[in-house]
């Protein structure tokens, strides 16, 4: 995915051309022939109803979920088999619901860095601790036993492992939907953070039900109605 780049796509970090995904059992459409582009500096807000889409565009996106046609394309190049490990470090997917293993936080925030095709990458515990720190968490919530945390305390620790990782793209799909307040704006935090480091090298786009997030976290905001993806609005 290195190499030379067309001029006009410079800016462009993810692309979709054409990509669609239809339910292998029914064959029902369930995401429409898409074109999409994401730039470095975009905020993207994705809204719509519940089943418009929505998430099967933005799982289709980070390679979760086989599309039946078209392709996604990272840096200008279309993503091979062997390289969608290492894509999905430089687009990390974050779902509504955390997904931590057994151990403690520090435990969970280091997983990554064990994997083989994150060799490249080293855990930094300053860094760590200071991400925590600005969610509101103190130090000794490392030590801190996953499965004992609440979905917000979760959903924060798999905020940060990400970010670890310090991808330029964050696809989020409905991350604060189930949190209380709190947790919300710890994780708004923390987004604005990451993107606020290098805006001009990053960008997201997050799923959200809430029209006041889309106009506090987005630069733009599209919407989905049945498994198409519609024209613009400005937030």
């Amino acid at each position: 995915m290195n190499g030379p780049q067309p001029p006009h796509a410079a800016d462009v970090l993810l692309e979709a051309r054409q990509l669609s995904r239809v339910d292998p059992s029914s064959r029902a459409t369930l995401l429409a022939p898409t074109d999409f582009i994401l730039r470095a500096g975009e905020r993207v807000a994705l809204v719509g109803p519940s089943g418009s889409g929505k998430s099967v565009l933005l799982r289709a996106l980070a390679l979760l979920d086989a599309a039946s046609a078209g392709e996604v394309l990272w840096l200008g190049q279309s993503v091979k088999a062997a390289q969608v490990p290492h894509f999905r470090a430089r687009a990390c997917y974050l779902a509504q619901r955390a997904a931590l293993v057994d151990g403690s936080v520090l435990h969970n925030l280091q997983l990554p860095f064990t994997l083989r095709h994150n060799r490249q990458f080293s855990f930094d515990l300053a860094t760590a601790t200071r991400l925590l720190e600005l969610a509101g968490k103190p130090r000794a919530f490392l030590d801190k036993a996953g499965a004992d945390l609440s979905g917000g305390e979760a959903q924060v620790v798999a905020l940060v492992r990400a970010l670890l990782l310090a991808p330029q793209v964050m696809l989020f799909d409905e991350p604060t939907s189930a949190l209380d307040p709190q947790s919300v704006a710890a994780v708004e935090a923390l987004v604005t953070h990451w993107f606020a480091a290098a805006p001009a090298e990053r960008a997201c786009v997050w799923i959200t039900h809430d029209h006041q997030q889309a106009q506090r976290i987005s630069t733009r905001t599209l919407s989905m109605h049945q498994g198409t993806l519609l024209d613009e609005h400005c937030p």
